[in-house]
């Protein structure tokens, strides 16, 4: 039976670094993707939020979210137009709200969103957002529920009990790491040069790493939220 996926990114690049590879191998096995991003991914590089400064750029950006979600063969994107890095300042229930909404439409059995202990805030408050819109009240759809780690913010964090990123998941993305990295390449504004965490030498050493202790070439790693069979 095939499976409706939700992926939940705060900002464009997100949904590739996490979960770029599970998503060709969900899209392969005939399940339906959407992607849904949380903030326009942008405006926290100026010292106050202004849009229109950044209209031009945010429109390439979202243009370049597109075709990454073409190319990855999700059916759907949604960009929602939270403040970049600045979504603590909004109320928490808003957040939710969005994603409730995109899941009483799709109906998603599998969710896959940010890991809670990451250091940038945006990747917390999308967390926690999911989290509560997940909630297993009956009649929701959501069995599966998942959280990756995102390079340049996961591995950031001070470790602490509380913060750390423990993968219990692994997915075997030895047949599709060629075409994350390829279409990672579409968010090249967003990389940086090695040895920066949010490099393409990086993205690829962290999925050998979590490959070989699962016996694999390259693999990317979760930690569950909740599973119910």
């Amino acid at each position: 039976m095939a499976h409706r996926v939700l992926v939940v990114a705060a900002h464009p690049d997100d949904e590739v670094l996490g979960c770029g590879g599970t998503i060709l191998r969900h899209v392969a096995a005939g399940d339906r993707v959407r992607i849904m991003i949380m903030a326009e991914g942008l405006t926290s590089r100026d010292m106050s939020r202004n849009v229109d400064l950044r209209h031009d750029e945010l429109s390439d950006l979202h243009k370049c979210a597109k075709q990454v979600a073409n190319l990855l063969g999700a059916e759907k994107l949604r960009i929602c137009d939270f403040p970049d890095n600045r979504m603590d300042s909004v109320a928490l229930l808003d957040v939710v709200k969005q994603v409730e909404a995109e899941i009483d439409e799709f109906t998603p059995d599998i969710v896959y969103t940010h890991h809670a202990g990451d250091v940038n805030i945006d990747h917390f408050i999308t967390h926690k957002a999911v989290v509560t819109a997940c909630r297993p009240l009956p009649g929701n759809t959501v069995t599966q529920l998942y959280f990756f780690e995102t390079l340049s913010s996961t591995e950031w964090q001070v470790p602490t009990c509380d913060t750390m990123f423990m993968p219990q998941l692994h997915v075997d993305v030895g047949d599709v790491i060629r075409k994350k990295l390829e279409i990672l390449h579409l968010y090249e504004s967003e990389m940086r040069q090695y040895p920066h965490s949010r490099s393409y030498e990086a993205v690829e050493l962290l999925a050998k790493t979590r490959g070989f202790i699962i016996g694999k070439k390259y693999a990317e790693s979760f930690m569950i939220g909740r599973e119910i069979r």
